[in-house]
């Protein structure tokens, strides 16, 4: 298994603190593997196994728990007395009224909780509800580059080689454990996007013209770094011949985003410093997802970067938007309680004419915050332009440094 340490990190520091511990995400990205990891380190510590109570509600060892009074019988048959008793319970979303179990497993003495939930519900304000607002969530994610690195397929192979296979083939875990081709990884992420697109988006929100959610799939997939409007959208759609209302898909990006196979970035006005609540971009969890449902080609490299920065300014936990400053763009503003720092993203600029289109909206930003140029090119130790870094994408991403 490969270590997960930062999400392992954030259940060590919850532990026992009278708190629901959530972990969510898009599936298969690692939640279940994240409680294997934690309970072999409470073990380590001198947790004995009867203090551990662990059930994953997709088995189908565990079909009869899908009751939330059931669930909750299970659960207390097995609590130690005068001692700790750890709760794991996987997909937690798939029991109806799992909250009742939930809560009530919570507010008994020595009862450590946690969960996970593919679904955005799990996050929602209906959950802060549900659960009283006695929680705290692990927004989980595919394999950051440097975890992939990790993996033992990537031994041998160059950083370079280990990037280009990490785009192809995406970030799920397994697929960095197993044999990176075609005829191995294709069928295992057509089985992931098959799983989300019909058991966590269509069924759940009741959307029964599942291809023309796909069409919807596909035409933001496309965009990905690229502006969006709905409107947009339905007129391209409408103009294929489907017949679509800009409503309706609202509806059907926002079960995209609730299932984390997109995300939502919204623009900031850097000089009025407000949000803007129009075109925004989407970003897709996984790069491998992407070329699974497209035709992909070198000439959309940049995007495809552009979209491993967005999620791994999320896991270093930033909260990210887009910046706008006059009628220039800033591909990231990444905000966290230290301040924030600009980044802009390029494949390449060692074309001068390149290299000054992209440092023009940094270098009109009239703050003292960081100013990050990202690009694949080689440049050893990075370039300094009047206080804007130059650093190589892949040294970025294997530091962890911002």
């Amino acid at each position: 298994m490969i270590q997960r340490q930062e999400y392992l990190n954030q259940l060590i520091s919850g532990r026992e603190k009278q708190i629901i511990k959530v972990v969510t995400g898009v599936r298969r990205c690692g939640k279940s593997t994240l409680f294997t990891l934690y309970i072999d380190y409470l073990k380590s510590t001198g947790v004995s196994e009867e203090q551990i109570v662990s059930i994953n509600l997709e088995d189908v060892e565990h079909e009869e728990l899908l009751n939330y009074k059931a669930l909750y019988d299970y659960v207390k048959e097995r609590l130690c007395k005068d001692k700790n008793t750890y709760v794991f319970i996987d997909e937690v979303q798939n029991c109806k009224s799992f909250e009742k179990a939930v809560n009530s497993l919570f507010i008994k003495p020595n009862v450590d909780v946690y969960i996970t939930g593919s679904n955005a519900y799990m996050l929602s304000g209906e959950l802060a509800t549900l659960l009283s607002g006695r929680y705290v969530t692990i927004d989980m994610l595919p394999l950051s580059f440097k975890e992939y690195c990790e993996s033992t397929s990537s031994a041998g192979k160059t950083i370079r080689e280990n990037f280009n296979d990490y785009l192809r083939f995406g970030s799920f875990p397994y697929v960095a454990i197993i044999e990176r081709s075609d005829k191995v990884v294709i069928p295992y992420l057509d089985g992931i996007y098959s799983t989300i697109l019909l058991k966590d988006v269509a069924k759940r929100e009741g959307i029964t013209d599942v291809s023309l959610l796909e069409n919807i799939i596909k035409f933001v997939a496309a965009s990905v770094g690229s502006p969006i409007s709905t409107k947009k959208i339905s007129d391209t759609i409408n103009s294929s011949g489907r017949k679509i209302s800009v409503n309706t898909v609202e509806h059907y990006l926002r079960a995209l985003t609730d299932s984390y196979i997109f995300y939502k970035v919204e623009r900031y006005d850097i000089k009025g410093k407000q949000h803007l609540k129009t075109l925004g971009k989407y970003y897709l969890v996984d790069s491998g997802i992407r070329n699974l449902l497209l035709s992909t080609s070198s000439s959309d490299l940049g995007h495809m970067i552009e979209n491993v920065v967005y999620l791994e300014l999320l896991r270093r936990g930033s909260k990210v938007n887009i910046g706008k400053l006059y009628e220039k763009e800033v591909d990231f503003v990444a905000s966290d309680m230290n301040g924030r720092t600009y980044y802009q993203v390029a494949a390449t600029v060692l074309d001068e004419s390149t290299l000054n289109r992209e440092l023009e909206p940094l270098e009109k930003i009239a703050d003292n915050y960081p100013k990050i140029l990202l690009t694949l090119d080689d440049i050893g130790p990075g370039r300094n332009f009047a206080g804007i870094r130059h650093l190589n994408l892949l040294d970025w991403l294997q530091k962890g440094e911002p």
